[in-house]
């Protein structure tokens, strides 16, 4: 990166720095790979440290799931918190950006109020979450859940492919399970939670801007199906005879994209298919497959769960299969909270940048953070919408604008509220 750069996007540039020194982190030498829990998150839990002291926090403490806060005092005697953050965990052979950015666009703000001697009445806390990506347990977001109260401590009995519990992981990285139920925050003491994240999806480039503001996180809902028809020699059994459930796998999933694109915003994907016996000279006798739908109306998502369904069971009645449809994922959709997105329209406007709206077709911790306080999400435009993968990709020009945006929201929201203390920035 030349000077030139450097000058023009100070904020980006500190992020892609910080960025670099995470991606240093993993346990697979070959990629960037840092579980929940390994020994590469254990670095970043000390380098995250590092850095919210050397930027001004005030406080910096680890809880007792490997949340990482570092706090910035308000002016009050028992201030509000106003939260910011994402998650420093990755998935295996991951992007640098997923996540790590929404934290160290956290540490942007926090240094350059500590720069300015910029202080609220209400505290800043950075929080970098440890369990988002669901890849070493099969858990999903338990350390922010932890601090909205709906931590399910059945988790701790899961195990990851190695056999190892959550609960003994825990014991391993010097944490003490019997705390968590102490995490729990009281929402009158908060603000709300802003969360900065690469939009992970092709919309931003697309229209050609560099921010979005998130109007909502997608309900999803997940079923696995099973189809059992007769396995039969290949050679053998005539066509009009067959009872083959890949062929009526096949109908069922040629009508997906008909059927999801009646519906605004919503999606439908099978992701996962297991035939057997699999093999190239017998008609398979029995289909699993699974189907992720999401949408950012709930009411929508269930008319198109039931329509899928609907379908499959018609294609499997005319085709003589048998068929098991098991439910065993429901997520409402998570709304992002109107003011919070009127502050972030608040700052692109005084930056003239566009504003748009759109809504996350992925999850993120601020659905469980949601459940506790008002949350607001800033996405910022990655190349080709690649992501969960290394050639995922933000410029320093954008997320020299994402901070920015998020600096001005947060001096928004002082002002709305007239309770800023000093100086007007940037």
């Amino acid at each position: 990166m030349n000077d030139q750069a450097r000058h023009q996007y100070p904020y980006g540039t500190a992020a892609y720095d910080r960025i670099q020194a995470f991606r240093a982190l993993s346990d697979d030498p070959h990629n960037l790979t840092r579980l929940y829990l390994s020994p590469a998150h254990a670095k970043a839990i000390d380098l995250l440290q590092s850095m919210m002291k050397e930027v001004g926090c005030d406080d910096v403490t680890v809880d007792a799931l490997g949340t990482v806060t570092g706090r910035y005092d308000g002016t009050e005697a028992n201030p509000k918190s106003l939260l910011i953050g994402s998650h420093i965990d990755t998935v295996v052979d991951a992007g640098a950006y997923d996540g790590t950015l929404g934290v160290v666009a956290g540490l942007g703000v926090i240094a350059f109020l500590k720069q300015k001697q910029i202080r609220y009445p209400f505290t800043i806390e950075i929080v970098a979450f440890g369990d988002e990506e669901n890849v070493r347990f099969p858990s999903h977001l338990s350390s922010s859940r932890a601090l909205a109260g709906t931590f399910d401590p059945l988790i701790l009995e899961a195990r990851d492919a190695h056999g190892i519990s959550f609960k003994e992981a825990l014991a391993h990285f010097n944490l003490k399970p019997e705390a968590i139920p102490s995490l729990k925050r009281d929402p009158a003491s908060l603000l709300g939670y802003l969360e900065v994240h690469i939009e992970q999806g092709p919309v931003l480039q697309h229209e050609n801007l560099p921010l979005g503001i998130v109007t909502s996180i997608n309900g999803a809902s997940r079923r696995g199906v099973t189809l059992k028809g007769v396995a039969g020699h290949a050679g053998t059994v005539p066509m009009a005879l067959r009872k083959d459930p890949l062929a009526g796998f096949v109908e069922m999933a040629a009508s997906l994209e008909t059927i999801a694109g009646r519906y605004a915003d919503a999606v439908a994907t099978i992701g996962r298919i297991e035939v057997h016996p699999n093999a190239i000279n017998v008609i398979p006798g029995q289909v699993f497959f699974t189907l992720d739908m999401r949408g950012p109306d709930d009411a929508d998502r269930k008319q198109l769960v039931d329509t899928i369904e609907a379908h499959c069971l018609a294609v499997a009645k005319k085709r003589h299969l048998e068929i098991q449809i098991d439910p065993y994922y429901d997520a409402p959709a998570c709304l992002c909270n109107l003011s919070l997105q009127s502050f972030m329209e608040t700052a692109l406007q005084s930056h003239n940048l566009p504003v748009f709206y759109l809504p996350s077709g992925a999850g993120h911790d601020a659905m469980a953070m949601a459940d506790l306080c008002p949350v607001a999400m800033l996405f910022v435009r990655c190349k080709d919408g690649i992501s969960h993968n290394p050639a995922e990709y933000c410029s320093v020009e954008d997320m020299d604008h994402a901070i920015s945006v998020l600096i001005k929201t947060v001096q928004t929201m002082a002002l709305k509220n007239h309770i800023e203390t000093s100086e007007e920035s940037r």
